[in-house]
């Protein structure tokens, strides 16, 4: 049975731990946590552990080259795991251009400006992966994407970062029990879609 390898970017240190760059690392930690494991093996330069999701076996990986590298990390994940990129690779990483609160799954496409996102398509030579994206956009305009992807949450978005990231780990089971299509029908709807579900 195949391996699927699920990807969170973001940046090693404490300083970068609560900022939205890293919610992609703070989704896998989600997901361990559920799991009721620790993702702390190094290999290929990165955090990872086994795991199982929905009854198939998962390495989850927080790659450790800071996140303008993290294509080189999981060039190395995907060799050593004979991951079958298109169907059995899942990166899960900050996205800019949503407002923050959001959970889009999508198949292939670009990157948006984004550096770990630049660095694993240039990695992989193919976009056909897929991302879970979760917003960051602030209200306002900022001036400084740079910074501000660096700068840690203020203590007013605390409940809608659990939240996403919860959303985020639930999306990342959801694609792995259901598919992408089930994955994408559940959670690329508006919020005020969901029936009160």
């Amino acid at each position: 049975m195949s391996v699927k390898l699920i990807v969170g970017l973001g940046n090693p240190g404490i300083e970068y731990q609560f900022t939205p760059h890293n919610l992609g690392f703070l989704t896998i930690d989600e997901i361990a946590n559920r799991l009721g494991i620790e993702v702390r093996n190094r290999q290929c330069r990165a955090l990872t552990a086994r795991a199982t999701i929905a009854g198939q076996p998962a390495i989850l990986a927080k790659p450790e080259t800071y996140m303008n590298l993290s294509g080189l990390s999981v060039r190395e994940l995907v060799a050593e795991h004979q991951v079958e990129v298109k169907n059995d690779l899942v990166v899960v990483y900050d996205e800019l251009d949503l407002p923050l609160g959001t959970v889009r799954i999508r198949h292939r496409g670009g990157t948006a400006g984004h550096n770990g996102m630049e660095s694993i398509l240039g990695a992989l030579g193919t976009d056909e992966f897929l991302r879970v994206r979760l917003g960051i956009a602030p209200e306002h305009k900022v001036s400084d994407g740079a910074r501000f992807v660096l700068t840690p949450f203020r203590k007013s978005q605390e409940k809608v970062v659990v939240e996403v990231i919860e959303r985020a780990a639930e999306a990342v089971e959801v694609i792995i029990r259901d598919g992408p299509g089930g994955a994408m029908n559940r959670f690329n709807r508006k919020p005020e879609d969901d029936g009160g579900q």
